[in-house]
């Protein structure tokens, strides 16, 4: 579990150090920062994927992504960084040296550390990257540089997978590969989820929900089939829902009270499908370490929050998990569910820069950057 995540530089995230607990919700106005501490979690997960300077670039670059407030000094540097109760990471993204590329304003990993435990100290360090050269601790405690000199653009976590040489870094990419991130699934008239698709057993619901009906049915067979009956009739009392087949083609329908055939995915309305998405992500037989939702209250009736808030409830019990929201309803009926086992973080920004409402130098988690040589 994720403990701890800081970010600085990025957006406006000046510096931030933020606690995470089981269940964390993230709140605020418009413009606070929220969807910059989203995409800091998506930037992490894309660095074991070695996606964080292509995702970084599709933003602009760094000289969109950085920091543009008063107060900067030193060399450009976005630094982003986790740790938890067993294993840490950190990496310092910067621009290359002047004429050494035509690619002058994509970003580089100037360094990287895994560390064991909640903080970075000298004495927990189990690999290091500087530059190209890594290295990183053998059994017997010594240190080991690796055969391998890595490209300014590549992560360690993304291209040092020796079990043997660096069993942590593999270890602690896979786990960082499982996060899951749902933004805003599509639910228009021509959503790949309101169309049968081909169906095979289906443990995650795909980012654009075209196999939301296979995601069910496996929920239904081999997953937490009584939760997804019960979440299903607390958002709409005395309905259920079905998966029809026809030539290997699956398709979600809802029966309801007093309709005499059950409507298709085609016919439901945004809310109603929407929550059903939520239901095949939250309920995979599959859960992930770790689940980030970016305002999932979009398209639903008020009177759907309860259920929604209980649906995540559930998935807390089996997976860490980050809410980002604007709806205090939504935060109301998940501290109802939750109570003192949430944890509300409200951002502020001030001049231009995020932090967390209440938060001063004393409250925040002790954290250490790695030093660039």
């Amino acid at each position: 579990m994720l403990d701890t995540l800081a970010v600085e530089n990025y957006r406006s995230l000046r510096r931030l150090v933020v606690p995470l607990r089981r269940c964390t919700v993230v709140t605020g106005p418009n413009g606070s920062g929220k969807s910059s501490l989203y995409r800091t979690l998506r930037l992490l997960a894309d660095s074991a994927r070695n996606g964080a300077v292509n995702a970084l670039a599709r933003e602009g670059g760094l000289a969109s992504t950085m920091w543009a407030g008063s107060g900067r000094k030193g060399p450009v540097s976005l630094k982003l960084g986790f740790a938890g109760a067993d294993f840490g990471y950190a990496m310092d993204l910067g621009l290359p040296q002047p004429g050494q590329t035509a690619f002058g304003l994509d970003p580089e990993v100037k360094s990287e550390a895994v560390w064991a435990g909640a903080l970075l100290r000298p004495a927990t360090l189990l690999a290091e990257r500087s530059g190209p050269g890594v290295r990183v601790r053998d059994a017997d405690g010594g240190w080991i540089r690796t055969a391998t000199a890595l490209r300014p653009f590549d992560s360690m976590l993304s291209e040092l997978a020796d079990p043997k040489v660096a069993p942590e870094l593999m270890q602690l990419r896979e786990r960082m590969r499982s996060w899951r991130f749902y933004d805003h699934v599509r639910t228009d008239s021509t959503a790949p989820a309101r169309a049968p698709q081909i169906g095979t057993r289906t443990m995650v619901l795909g980012h654009d929900g075209a196999d939301l009906a296979a995601a069910l049915q496996t929920i239904a067979e081999i997953g937490d089939s009584t939760a997804l009956s019960e979440s299903v009739d607390e958002a709409f009392p005395g309905s259920c829902v079905q998966i029809s087949l026809s030539d290997g083609r699956f398709e979600t329908m809802l029966t309801q009270p007093g309709m005499l055939r059950p409507l298709t995915a085609a016919e439901l309305s945004d809310g109603t499908l929407r929550y059903l998405l939520w239901l095949a992500a939250l309920l995979s037989p599959r859960p992930a370490e770790l689940t980030v939702l970016n305002e999932p209250e979009a398209s639903l009736h008020p009177d759907l929050l309860p259920a929604l808030a209980g649906l995540i409830a559930r998935a807390c019990e089996r997976s860490q998990t980050v809410v980002v929201t604007h709806s205090a309803a939504l935060v109301d009926a998940l501290r109802d569910r939750l109570g003192e086992d949430l944890s509300t973080l409200a951002l502020t920004k001030i001049d231009g820069q995020t932090s967390i409402a209440g938060q001063g130098l004393l409250d925040e988690p002790a954290w250490h950057w790695p030093g660039r040589n």
